[in-house]
């Protein structure tokens, strides 16, 4: 195996020590907040040397958005169910699973957080927003594809995220299922 080849390997220590990290930030976030911690306390929690967490994100600012956007990514892909109402049906049922869930409003807070922290917290709640949001395009755009009328990406995020971000971060849980099939019906 050449050393390219190990460099992509899934998998292993690297992925291990990703996911050790990740799960110290979640942590630090639930326990303190944002801003509350430091790369040394999320490497001694993560049980890594801080060289590694330098190495491998840089910096606190970037390490946190990759936090965000692995965790945005894993827990809330996009469905594609075949049609525009079942795929917003199961992508608002992921995102209230994700953000409800035992350390959701911690990467809730954080997404928040990295929104408005700043000028590279600015860059980096840029870097979240417009994932997403070309995620959300490309399932709009599949549904146009099918000839269904679809909203654009930001009506996605008013009538359905928004309203759910806004329940979890002021404690208005559960996001029933009743709840979100009346957000995305209101929507469509």
């Amino acid at each position: 195996m050449n050393e390219r080849q190990r460099a992509r390997r899934p998998g292993g220590r690297s992925a291990r020590i990703g996911e050790q990290v990740h799960q110290a930030v979640t942590e630090l976030i639930s326990e303190r907040g944002y801003g509350k911690f430091t790369v040394a306390e999320v490497a001694a929690r993560a049980g890594v040397a801080d060289s590694s967490v330098y190495r491998r994100w840089g910096n606190l600012e970037t390490l946190l958005t990759d936090v965000a956007l692995t965790r945005l990514n894993a827990q809330s892909p996009m469905p594609d169910t075949g049609s525009l109402a079942g795929d917003l049906r199961t992508y608002a049922a992921n995102v209230a699973r994700e953000i409800t869930g035992p350390d959701g409003l911690a990467v809730v807070r954080l997404a928040v957080a990295l929104s408005s922290g700043g000028q590279q917290g600015v860059r980096a709640g840029d870097e979240i927003r417009d994932e997403r949001m070309r995620q959300l395009q490309s399932m709009l755009d599949r549904a146009r594809e099918r000839g269904e009328p679809a909203p654009d990406a930001l009506g996605v995020l008013d009538h359905i995220l928004a309203p759910m971000y806004i329940r979890v971060l002021f404690g208005m849980v559960p996001l029933t299922p009743d709840y979100i099939d009346g957000l995305v019906d209101r929507l469509l």
